[in-house]
């Protein structure tokens, strides 16, 4: 598979077989994210792989824990403006659409929002973590090794979600992995096999056209 393919081919799955990778597989995919583009060569990342019975500790605790949003590294702006909130917007509606959950059916609808917490079923899951006084390039460091394994993880036949949701959940999480306290969850990514008979699969983001975002200056 090149790298264009893996482009195409990745997605976010939120429903897993009960498959493990390795070990092995999984150290791969961390260790040749890490090769991604880092500003100073600083690589900013902390990433942590977690399965088995310390993943179901771990989800336990969180399922025992109120969610905590941190102000400083909200999910999204306050007052979305356009055309982002149409496309947020848009976004949910066909993922709510891809399972039969109509708008109306408000506890459908948080009963597929609490399966954030659990990984969507997946039997790994990674936590990406940086230093709390790291800037916005720093952060940017972070989405470029997040990208990375997720295309690496594609080439593999692996599944992934990437989760900003475990921000809010960033005490316990620290509770069950080794990582200096002045680091924080950024995001995590579930990781396994996709469950390809899951209607929540079928479900594509929609993307905006080029001209909505791009120009090509002198060519």
């Amino acid at each position: 598979m090149d790298v264009s393919q893996a482009l195409r081919e990745r997605r976010s799955v939120r429903a897993f077989t009960s498959q493990v990778p390795s070990a092995e597989l999984v150290q791969q995919l961390m260790q040749d994210a890490a090769l991604a583009a880092s500003g100073g060569n600083m690589q900013p990342w902390r990433v942590a792989a977690i399965t088995g019975e310390p993943l179901q500790a771990l989800l336990a605790d969180v399922a025992k824990t109120s969610a905590e949003e941190n102000p400083a590294h909200l999910s999204y702006p306050p007052n979305l403006w356009e055309p982002y909130r149409t496309r947020r917007f848009a976004n949910g509606e066909d993922l709510y659409k891809s399972i039969g959950i109509p708008r109306e059916d408000k506890a459908g609808r948080l009963r597929q929002l609490a399966k954030n917490a659990q990984f969507f079923g997946a039997p790994v899951g990674l936590f990406v973590l940086i230093d709390h006084r790291m800037g916005p390039v720093q952060w940017m460091d972070l989405g470029i090794y997040l990208q990375s394994f997720m295309l690496r993880a594609t080439e593999e036949g692996l599944a992934t979600c990437a989760q900003g949701f475990w921000r809010r959940y960033d005490a316990v999480i620290k509770q069950h992995i080794q990582v200096p306290e002045e680091y924080l969850v950024a995001y995590g990514i579930a990781l396994g096999y996709e469950d390809k008979h899951a209607p929540i699969n079928t479900m594509r983001a929609t993307r905006a056209e080029f001209a909505e975002w791009g120009q090509l200056v002198g060519f």
